[in-house]
């Protein structure tokens, strides 16, 4: 699933162009999505773009009296692409802008197309969403305070989008590494000194994956079409029984709920 530093990849990628620019025309070729594709998503043609922002793993594309709400789902991209390129199978939606085209493939249709003329920030996918990792309310005191009422395990926490957004599987189990935290410590046990190094270590391999394209497992691709190759820098994540990049100890994999955790059982306490 495409996480934060690959939305926000596909964000910047589309800024440039999609700012000021006027919607000629809207095509669904495919409304069943996650959610069903609105009708009011087909009316609108005539707005201008104003601007496209991020919130988790949601791209909001203020209309001026409403937001294009967009989710990439499980395999989802938004690519840029000339007017006349023809659509393929899983091509579902397209945001018609002048000679150009915001195009959304989804092969796997967990992705989603909404419209809402209220604030997004109290849309239902988002009211509930935590702390922007990225933003300074993102500090060592305030993860600290986030962290004392849970007893679940340090990995599974930050992967709870209601208490900081958007890092998912494999950027949780890398700033664990950067951090020296056991994915399974549990949260209410860190020690200030220990929600400092995370807190610290989230934004530095987030910022790092963003710098790197996100990373390319499967479909994502930004943009562009270009893919992301972040997955060439892991630490931890996906290299079971490979030697730390550290200290030469195998990495260990484990299931923690649904999820495989990876980590070095030397490095990390």
């Amino acid at each position: 699933m495409p996480e934060l530093p690959e939305v926000e990849v596909t964000r910047r990628g589309l800024a440039p162009h999609l700012a000021g620019r006027t919607i000629s025309a809207v095509a669904v070729r495919e409304p069943r999505l996650r959610w069903p594709v609105s009708d009011d998503v087909l009316t609108l043609a005539g707005r201008t773009v104003k601007s496209i922002r991020r919130r988790g793993k949601y791209l909001l594309v203020d209309c001026g009296d409403g937001h294009l709400i967009l989710h990439l789902g499980m395999s989802g991209s938004l690519r840029l692409l000339p007017l006349a390129t023809p659509a393929e199978k899983h091509d579902h939606f397209d945001l018609v802008l002048g000679d150009r085209l915001l195009r959304l493939r989804d092969p796997r249709r967990f992705g989603a197309v909404l419209w809402t003329s209220a604030a997004p920030d109290i849309h239902p996918l988002l009211a509930h969403l935590g702390v922007e990792p990225l933003s300074r309310a993102l500090d060592p005191a305030r993860l600290f305070a986030l962290t004392r009422a849970h007893r679940t395990a340090i990995k599974q926490f930050l992967m709870d989008a209601r208490r900081i957004v958007g890092v998912g599987n494999i950027y949780a189990n890398e700033s664990l590494f950067r951090a020296g935290i056991h994915p399974r410590k549990r949260a209410n046990r860190l020690t200030r000194a220990e929600c400092a190094r995370l807190a610290r270590a989230i934004k530095d391999t987030l910022r790092a994956a963003i710098r790197a394209g996100g990373s390319t497992l499967r479909d994502f691709v930004g943009a562009d079409g270009a893919a992301g190759y972040f997955q060439q820098r892991y630490w931890v994540y996906d290299r079971a029984g490979e030697a730390c990049r550290r200290c030469g100890t195998p990495i260990r994999k484990m299931l923690q709920g649904s999820r495989s955790s990876f980590c070095c059982r030397r490095c990390q306490k």
